[in-house]
C-alpha cells in the first residue's frame, strides 16, 4: 500500500537528508535494481519503488508535501486529487526538475506501462546512466556523453564531437547542469558538469563560502566575491555571526533556454586567530571587561 512507504527508509536516508545525498542514495540502488542489471523477481518493482521515492523527495515542493502528508498526497485516492495536478490516466507529460528532464508515459496507451503517476523510472535511469528499458516498445536513441567544465556549463559553449566516424559541432547552451539532455540529429547528448572548487551548485542557485576576520565581522566592512560572473562587491553588516549566508540576487545559475537566473548565496565562515600577541590579548581583555555581555557572538 502507498500509505505504508516511507520513502526515506527506501532510500535509505535521513529525513534531513540533502539533495546531493538523495541523489547518491538513487544511483547506488537504480544500479543494483535495475532490471537490466539485476534478474530478480523482485528487480523489476524494487526499481519502480526506488525511483518513485526519488522523484518525490528529489522535488522541493514534492517533498514538502509529502512530509506533511505522507505518500498517500501522490495516490490516485487523494482526496481532491493529486496536489499535482488532475488525473493520471492515459497522461504523457514532459518537464525538467532537478538534474534531468523527465516524461509522464502513465497508464491509457497499450504500448505504455503504468507506473501509479510516477515518471517511467526507466526513463531516469536512462538521463543518470544513459542505459534503456527492457519493458518499453518505442525505440530509443542513441546517447552520447560530453564532459564539459562548470564554468562552461554556466556560460554555455560549442565543442566539437566525433561521432560515428563523424566530426561535428555542438552548442551546449548555458546553465545545464550534470544530467541535461540535448537532443542533436539523430542522437541525445547527455552532458556531465566537472565541479569547481569555488562554487557549489543547487538547481539554480550557488553557493559558495568566504572567510571573514571576527574583527571585520564585529565591525563590518565590504569585500569583494567571486561570482560566475567575475568579483562583485559584497557588504558585511556589523555583528555578523559565523555561517550567515548573504543572498546576492540573480546572481546564480542561468535556467536553459530563458533569460531567468538563480541567486547566489555566499556563507561567512568568521575566522578567529589561533596566535594571539601581548598587545592582542591585552585589548582583547580590556574588551571583555567593558562588555557586559557574555562572549561575542
Amino acid at each position: 500500500m502507498a500509505s505504508e512507504k516511507d520513502y526515506y527508509k527506501i532510500l535509505g536516508i535521513s529525513k534531513n537528508a540533502t539533495g546531493d545525498e538523495i541523489k547518491k542514495a538513487y544511483r547506488k540502488l537504480a544500479l543494483a535494481y535495475h532490471p537490466d542489471r539485476n534478474k530478480s523477481k523482485e528487480a523489476h518493482e524494487k526499481f519502480k519503488e526506488i525511483t518513485q521515492a526519488y522523484e518525490v523527495l528529489s522535488d522541493s515542493n514534492k517533498r514538502q508535501t509529502y512530509d506533511q502528508y505522507g505518500p498517500a498526497a501522490f495516490s490516485q485516492g487523494y482526496p481532491g486529487g493529486s496536489p499535482f495536478g488532475g488525473g493520471f490516466q492515459g497522461e504523457s507529460r514532459q518537464g525538467r526538475y532537478g538534474p534531468f528532464t523527465y516524461t509522464y508515459t502513465t497508464g491509457g496507451g497499450t504500448n505504455d506501462f503504468d507506473f501509479g503517476g510516477f515518471t517511467d523510472p526507466f526513463e531516469i535511469f536512462e538521463q543518470f546512466f544513459g542505459g534503456g528499458s527492457p519493458f518499453t516498445q518505442r525505440a530509443r536513441r542513441p546517447v552520447y556523453g560530453v564532459t564539459i567544465d562548470f564554468m562552461e556549463a554556466m556560460k554555455g559553449v560549442t565543442k566539437r564531437v566525433t561521432v560515428d566516424g563523424k566530426t561535428q559541432t555542438i552548442k551546449i547552451p548555458k546553465g545545464v547542469d550534470t544530467g541535461s539532455r540535448i537532443r542533436f540529429g539523430d542522437y541525445d547528448i547527455l552532458i556531465e558538469v566537472t565541479p569547481d572548487k569555488r562554487f557549489k551548485r543547487e538547481g539554480p542557485n550557488i553557493i559558495s563560502e568566504i572567510e571573514v576576520s571576527f574583527i571585520k565581522a564585529a565591525l563590518g566592512d565590504t569585500i569583494a566575491v567571486e561570482t560566475i560572473d567575475g568579483p562583485v562587491k559584497l557588504r558585511i553588516p556589523s555583528g555578523t555571526q559565523p555561517d550567515t549566508v548573504i543572498r546576492l540576487r540573480h546572481r546564480g545559475a542561468p535556467v536553459v533556454q530563458s533569460s531567468a537566473r538563480g541567486d547566489h548565496y555566499v556563507r561567512i565562515k568568521v575566522i578567529v586567530p589561533k596566535h594571539l600577541n601581548s598587545k592582542q590579548k591585552e585589548l582583547l581583555e580590556e574588551f571583555e571587561k567593558t562588555d557586559k555581555k557574555k562572549g561575542w557572538f
